[in-house]
């Protein structure tokens, strides 16, 4: 979201202090652990291992979409009509530490835990915790889902219009709450943050990169 409203250059230092102030909070205020976060270091081969294992399955998706004709209009997207040197700071910059590092702090590391504080009582009290999370990871998509079906030729054509334009938000809202729950089990099943940021940097890096190839 973040990027909508502030300037290219403030986008990075802005969300890392935000990430930074997400962990004081869950730490200092609140007393949640490394642990219920998802940092624990001896977790992290963990991480590593499952973020890895799912990141592999998402390039070859990927790379199933690209050769199908059907699919692959999605990666006809303007945004990444891109030269070579914004094309490296997007995905290496920008994605894993302007939108990836902050966004799995708070959606599967800081909210959950804080959540599951307080769902403690309540039957299924890990699973509330991840949907209402997941829900407001949906909900954080609304401004970047705003002009897909401008900027994608396969939405424009499917969803043109205002009409178009609250569909596709919808779906924006709808398809990041479900990766919101999906990046959530990955956290949990590997007890560890970094396998959700790994998928998650995969997703979106791998995207533009994809993106990026074909049309040029």
């Amino acid at each position: 979201m973040a990027n909508e409203v502030l300037p290219s250059w403030a986008y990075v230092p802005w969300n890392l202090t935000v990430a930074a102030l997400l962990l004081l909070i869950a730490v200092r205020w609140d007393g949640r652990s490394a642990d219920d976060i998802g940092l624990e270091p001896r977790k992290v081969q963990s991480g590593l291992r499952w973020g890895g294992g799912a990141s592999a399955i998402l390039l070859s998706i990927y790379l199933i979409g690209l050769a199908i004709p059907f699919t692959n209009g999605l990666f006809q997207d303007s945004r990444a009509d891109i030269s070579l040197g914004a094309l490296a700071w997007e995905t290496l910059i920008l994605v894993p530490l302007g939108t990836v590092l902050m966004e799995e702090i708070a959606f599967r590391g800081v909210l959950p835990a804080m959540f599951r504080k307080r769902f403690t009582r309540h039957t299924n009290g890990p699973l509330r915790a991840d949907l209402l999370a997941a829900l407001l990871f949906g909900f954080w998509h609304v401004l970047p889902s705003w002009n897909v079906n401008q900027v994608n030729p396969v939405f424009r054509d499917l969803l043109p219009g205002p009409l178009g334009r609250a569909a596709a938000i919808t779906a924006g809202v709808i398809g990041t709450g479900a990766a919101g729950m999906g990046l959530s089990w990955l956290r949990n099943r590997s007890e560890s943050l970094v396998a959700p940021v790994l998928m998650h940097c995969s997703s979106n890096s791998l995207g533009y990169l994809l993106a990026w190839i074909v049309q040029h």
